[in-house]
């Protein structure tokens, strides 16, 4: 089914090749910039496209992270300006990739875009199916890219480190609330069951995911050429089976 765009019906393809021209704009350099991305995208998506909810939750989390800084600031905000805009970057890559060179596209996000028009999934379901490829998948490689470009190698007690922490605690708090967000209508009327959200966290948690990413980007480090390649494809089949799980009927 179309959606309507200026008094005219826009089918799938349309939207697709709209978003190849967004995911191959400008290079991104800003937070204002990624949440601009995620805010055409999210204009653009139907809500039948599970990759809106994903999008959306992305967008909601980032627009936090963005407005409640420390109240004595971040340690490093250069550092932590930067890994997110180069995280944001594999997330654009992923959706870039899948509508031109599918075969490129890692598996743990395959299992979101391959089920992106599946009936019987919840909107959540999709967010954190997401979140679980972009986290798992992306952040250590995109923790990995920051410190090489801004020549670092954090530590567990480096202001780096800290604020890496102190973000887990916000998304920790937000999370929940921007779950039962997607999970309701326009005007605040349930849609969809948001017990699903507890259930759900307790098989995929943020902290967790993000701590693990981290101490996988210092794992990595170590590891010869041949050895990291090895280690991604196999942390890359393990996200993605999880991914495909959190798509599961609960």
């Amino acid at each position: 089914m179309g959606i309507f765009q200026k008094g005219k019906p826009m089918e799938g393809s349309d939207i697709d090749t709209q978003l190849i021209e967004i995911t191959n704009g400008p290079h991104l350099t800003t937070i204002a910039e990624v949440i601009s991305l995620m805010q055409r995208i999210d204009s653009l998506l139907p809500t039948g496209d599970g990759l809106k909810w994903f999008n959306l939750l992305y967008m909601l989390v980032t627009q936090k992270v963005e407005s409640s800084p420390p109240q004595q600031g971040w340690h490093d905000s250069a550092w932590l300006t930067r890994l997110d805009v180069v995280f944001a970057h594999f997330y654009v890559a992923a959706i870039s990739n899948w509508l031109t060179s599918p075969a490129v596209v890692p598996g743990s996000w395959k299992a979101l875009f391959e089920a992106r028009f599946r009936p019987g999934i919840k909107r959540i379901q999709f967010a954190l199916a997401g979140m679980n490829a972009h986290i798992n998948h992306d952040l250590a490689l995109a923790l990995l890219q920051t410190d090489a470009e801004l020549n670092l190698v954090p530590g567990p007690m480096s202001p780096e480190h800290d604020d890496f922490e102190r973000v887990n605690g916000i998304l920790e708090a937000v999370l929940p609330k921007a779950l039962e967000f997607l999970a309701t209508g326009i005007v605040g009327d349930l849609v969809q069951d948001t017990g699903k959200i507890g259930r759900l966290l307790a098989v995929w948690n943020v902290r967790a995911a993000r701590d693990l990413a981290w101490d996988f980007a210092d794992h990595l480090r170590s590891l010869t050429e041949t050895a990291r390649s090895s280690a991604l494809t196999a942390q890359d089949q393990i996200t993605g089976v999880l991914g495909r799980s959190l798509l599961l009927s609960l």
